[in-house]
């Protein structure tokens, strides 16, 4: 067959085109983006994060760090420490409630020494990476180590120098440790028995295989820390063990942890690192898997720092809560229960405090991961079988940390959405016995003062703490059950629920303006002495101003208690403009929170703590969505960076950054329990989402820079979209959410009533307030 050139030319070109449109599509390298050392230049009375440099898998069982702080401090890695201790097995979720089932491995080089003060080996922050999925740093001495992940365990490699004589030291944490050194296989096999909320019989069964043979082993205990050389076993308070190598020694060390038993961390080791011949390769897997999840948040435009700042955040949004299941040989999942101490077949989450992330992790991963999300609200119900009442706030164990009850948020949530994966009736059956009962473990199991929630409507005051606070909260999580309620036609309950979501009212005092602590007979708390920017007392970590606005299920009827439209939104702006000052009220002192709200500089808004997060959004339910989105951006670009003073407090298990990562793609969830997104500013000129079945949902800002913050237009799929909130089936069956932006405020979009969220309540005729007054 005789070809022409210009027909070999042609073919060639078609035959380039082709796998042009069908070479698959490159994965980016987000992952380079996150500095996990973000929020780290943390202490105890200031917060920029209070994190610690994470080397995990998205939602993991484990996760290392390097530690500078000594055991059992919260504050395991601090920027400004100048020396390295260990490097981790890690789980806590905030430095106040400490961290379980921890042990650490720490490389000595010339003399054995064991005590974790004289082993400390300085560092210098230039020597070191961090990302979610590599840790790397050379101390001063020329050790180097390295840590990647797997979802059940880790891969550690140390180099030591030449010429020293090199250990390894385990470190048996704090409480109960088992040792036992296999020197023929290479092996360390052991459990811990470590932190505060923990069944009795709870223990961290570990495995740790090293490439290298031992030169000489040993036993020590780090109470008194006496070594005993050439042990092979060791039990009780804190013990340890040690293994030489030769000088010079590159040593892998792979690591496995089971809940349930040693031969669950053995098939653990053999399902997740087994195959693995390298840290490289285990780095190399791990890297991936972030690559790919966050690629599925794909940001486009704006600058360096948004960008860093926003997978910074991402990152931090996909670790908790943690997985707390393992894969039996069957390949089915099961977990020690750390509610009752047994073994039960399924899935169970924990490492989560719900009053810090109902508001917004949650809200986020049902639209990432609904199908983890529908196995997260099963294990919710099954907890309360196991414990007798719902989560709260576990790590990993019940605690009462906190107030509300606020899973019954995260179930709301999920089944407004259609997630699911839980029946309703059950659910509404374990909330209704929350309300009615006080668990044992805090503020936040069951309901304290339940009898004078249902006879007067509130919580009263010095009945018990932070009175005003719960009424509020649990006036919300009222609405909660009744969305659930109504939703299936249960009368019974909905009758119930439905009655108490309005008790908000009960504490507002229309002649301060604000809401009140209320004695049981109905005398205002504090009387003459009541000051709106004092902290505590009848509120949580804030005050009448912060707390005045958590209505989040019914801001008209907010509203119309404040009088209307034009006294809410001037009140709204004050709340915004005046001084950043405070009264310590009933703390006494000067807590960490109060601070940051001062450095944040933005009025009484403390974007730092909870109860605040929301407030920015509340011109959308106004007529004024153009404030929010004026303040909003001023929040996103100001208050959060991709360094270790990248939070403005807290950052509570991915709460803060998931306020962050909604806001950015250019929506928040106000009032969770409902289906609606309420509508921000987008950060970028483009993000697209890839959801879970491969819809993609796009958000386009065009013109979109630091000046032009405005909402000009919109249209959804190419049709004009004049609402100021969008629901959670327009973004989960994909689409496009495009806006034309600008640098002033487009005063008529988005201001018709039907425009506006969600609210219970119906705006009162009184609270009219025209466009010709709005400032």
């Amino acid at each position: 067959m005789n070809i022409k050139p210009i027909q070999l030319s042609l073919l060639a070109c078609l035959a380039i085109l082709n796998c042009a449109f069908t070479a698959p599509k490159k994965t980016p390298d987000l992952v380079s983006l996150v500095d996990t050392r973000q929020g780290t230049d943390s202490e105890w009375s200031l917060s920029y994060g209070n994190t610690y440099p994470t080397v995990a898998m998205p939602f993991p069982v484990h996760s290392f760090s390097a530690q500078t702080g000594k055991n059992g401090d919260g504050w395991k890695y601090q920027y400004k420490a100048e020396t390295i201790r260990g490097f981790q097995q890690v789980h806590q979720c905030s430095p106040w409630v400490n961290d379980y089932a921890t042990f650490s491995l720490m490389p000595v080089i010339g003399e054995l020494v064991v005590n974790e003060n004289e082993r400390a080996t300085a560092f210098n922050h230039q020597n070191e990476t961090a990302r979610p999925h590599y840790y790397r740093v050379e101390l001063d001495n020329g050790v180097k180590a390295e840590i990647s992940p797997v979802t059940r365990g880790g891969h550690m490699r140390f180099s030591f120098p030449k010429g020293e004589e090199a250990f390894l030291v385990l470190d048996g944490y704090t409480e109960q440790s088992s040792i036992k050194i296999d020197p023929e296989s290479r092996k360390i096999t052991g459990w811990v028995n470590n932190g505060l909320l923990v069944p009795d019989n709870f223990r961290a069964y570990f495995e740790l295989q090293f490439d290298r043979p031992f030169l000489s082993y040993g036993t020590w205990e780090n109470k008194e820390n006496s070594v005993q050389k050439g042990a092979k076993n060791a039990e009780g308070d804190g013990k340890g063990a040690f293994v030489q190598f030769k000088p010079g020694t590159v040593v892998q060390v792979k690591i496995a942890s089971s809940y349930i038993s040693p031969a669950q961390a053995h098939l653990n080791m053999k399902q997740e690192l087994e195959d693995h011949e390298n840290l490289d390769q285990t780095k190399k897997e791990a890297k991936d898997t972030w690559n790919e999840l966050m690629g599925r948040v794909l940001v486009e435009g704006g600058n360096e720092k948004d960008r860093a700042t926003f997978y910074s955040c991402l990152f931090r949004a996909n670790l908790f809560s943690h997985r707390f299941f393992e894969i039996n040989e069957e390949g089915k999942p099961y977990y020690f229960s750390p509610y009752d101490g047994e073994i039960h077949e399924g899935y169970m989450y924990t490492d989560n405090g719900f009053w810090d992330t109902f508001r917004a992790q949650f809200p986020l991963s049902n639209i990432l991961h609904p199908t983890m999300q529908a196995r997260y609200m099963q294990s919710l119900l099954d907890a309360q079988k196991q414990s007798g009442f719902l989560p709260t706030w576990s790590c990993p164990g019940t605690s009462g940390i906190m107030i509300g009850n606020h899973a019954i948020s995260l179930l709301a949530d999920a089944h407004v959405k259609g997630v699911g994966g839980f029946d309703a009736t059950e659910a509404l059956e374990a909330y209704f016995h929350e309300i009615t009962n006080k668990g044992p473990w805090g503020g936040s199991n069951g309901r304290e003062a339940h009898k004078d929630w249902f006879e007067l409507g509130y919580i009263p005051y010095k009945v018990v703490g932070e009175s005003a606070a719960k009424t509020l909260e649990y006036s919300y999580d009222d609405f909660c059950g009744y969305q659930i309620a109504k939703s299936i036609g249960n009368e019974h309950y909905a009758r119930i629920f439905g009655r108490q979501m309005y008790n908000y009212k009960n504490i507002y005092d229309p002649g301060t303006g604000f809401m009140r602590g209320k004695k049981r007979n109905g005398e205002w708390a504090l009387g003459e002495d009541f000051s709106p920017i004092a902290w505590g007392d009848p509120f949580t970590e804030a005050n009448a101003w912060q707390y005045s606005w958590s209505v989040f299920h019914d801001i008209n009827g907010l509203v119309n208690l404040m009088g209307g439209e034009g006294p809410f939104t001037k009140k709204l702006d004050t709340f915004f403009s005046m001084p950043s000052v405070y009264d310590v009220g009933h703390y006494g002192e000067v807590i960490h929170e109060m601070r940051e709200m001062e450095l944040a500089n933005m009025g009484q808004y403390a974007h730092g703590n909870q109860p605040v997060q929301h407030v920015a959004y509340l011109y959308n339910y106004i007529g004024q969505p153009w404030k929010t989105q004026q303040r909003v951006r001023k929040i996103m670009t100001e208050l959060y960076h991709p360094t270790p003073k990248g939070f403005p407090g807290d950052e509570d298990q991915g709460g803060m950054s998931s306020w962050y990562v909604l806001s950015a793609m250019g929506f928040y969830s106000v009032c969770p329990g409902t289906d609606q997104y309420v509508i921000g500013s987008p950060l970028f000129e483009k993000v697209t989402l890839t959801l879970e079945d491969g819809k993609e949902f796009v958000v386009e800002a065009r013109k979109n820079d630091a000046d032009n913050v405005y909402i000009q237009s919109a249209t959804l799929n190419g049709q004009l979209f004049t609402k100021n909130y969008i629901t959670y089936s327009q973004i989960v069956n994909g689409g496009k959410l495009l806006f034309m932006m600008g640098s002033s405020p487009n005063k008529t979009r988005a201001v018709a009533k039907e425009d506006r969220p969600f609210s219970l309540s119906e705006l009162e005729k009184s609270s009219s307030f025209t466009t010709e007054t709005r400032q």
